[in-house]
């Protein structure tokens, strides 16, 4: 009885809130007879419905960049994204945030049966997104890290066969893969574009924050500035950048058995505690409701967040 009645609840709430949205977003005319105009020079034919949909998508992004999207915030995001290498503007990030947010809190209030369990999974929903661009972020750094010495020596090896540093760009784009081959041909664009290889490495540099690649960058730009052999510079440096990927890998493999036991104090008592949930909720409800249990789970999670934050920081080794 509960889930049919959250659901009809949960569907009369979108419907008011999609007609609210539909009056205030698509009362602007302004924005209908641009996309009119765009369709109708690109030859481009849609229903009324996917028009509609379009022009309420459109003005949703205006609003939510006007309203919740500042200029620090907006620059602070689009570097973010860029780094992610996601396809996303900050409003479409922002959308998708509190689309996650609402079916997240609305999933585990069904699931659960529970109403205010929506609030914990409102937030879980919330913060969903800008965890999984961050892995994203790290991801894409380790992968462009792992291809950095290949693509230095590529440099170095067309250096020395008489190509200038733009021409070395050139054959390594034709060589990498992803994220290299995406990252030096934003760097060539730049510099076709009237950039100068300064401000281009720079940007680069802004868009992957990488320590390998800082070096490298770092070593073109007083090259550049001082004079020398670049080739045998470049070359200096691959060598530094394979042994600190084989130190750093070294470290990881001696510190692993430290980094899984603080997994397992951090989700030990969670699944511990969700599968006592399935087999007894009685027994286990009495935590979040009487005064004494409340604060038993209160400090079982301060002591495991610090526990966890210990074992990491213990683990954690700067090469």
């Amino acid at each position: 009885m509960i889930y049919g009645l959250s659901a009809l609840f949960m569907l009369t709430v979108f419907l008011l809130s999609y007609s609210i949205f539909q009056r205030i977003f698509l009362s602007d005319k302004r924005l209908e007879k641009r996309i009119e105009k765009y369709l109708a020079s690109s030859g481009t034919k849609l229903d009324r419905k996917q028009y509609n949909l379009m022009v309420y998508y459109q003005m949703t992004k205006q609003k939510v960049r006007k309203t919740m999207l500042t200029k620090e915030k907006n620059t602070k995001l689009e570097t973010m994204l860029r780094r992610s290498g996601l396809p996303l503007k900050p409003e479409e990030f922002i959308l998708f945030k509190w689309l996650s947010a609402g079916l997240t809190g609305l999933l585990l209030m069904l699931v659960s049966g529970n109403v205010l369990l929506m609030i914990p999974g409102f937030f879980l929903g919330l913060m969903l997104p800008g965890w999984y661009v961050k892995k994203k972020i790290k991801q894409r750094v380790v992968k462009f890290n792992d291809g950095l010495p290949d693509m230095i020596s590529t440099i170095v090896g067309s250096l020395r066969a008489g190509f200038s540093f733009q021409q070395a760009l050139k054959t390594v784009i034709e060589e990498a893969g992803s994220p290299i081959k995406e990252e030096m041909g934003s760097v060539i664009k730049e510099m076709q574009y009237g950039a100068s290889l300064e401000d281009s490495l720079n940007e680069l540099k802004q868009r992957m924050p990488s320590e390998d690649l800082d070096l490298m960058i770092q070593a073109i730009l007083i090259q550049r500035q001082v004079g020398g052999n670049l080739a045998t510079v470049l070359d200096k440096i691959v060598q530094t950048i394979r042994e600190r990927t084989k130190i750093h890998r070294q470290i990881s493999s001696l510190t692993a058995q430290g980094r899984l036991s603080g997994v397992v104090i951090g989700l030990l008592p969670i699944i511990l505690a969700f599968v006592l949930y399935l087999i007894e909720p009685e027994y286990i409800g009495t935590l979040f409701i009487h005064p004494v249990g409340i604060a038993l789970v209160g400090a079982g999670v301060v002591s495991g967040t610090i526990g966890f934050v210990l074992i990491r920081k213990i683990t954690s080794v700067e090469v």
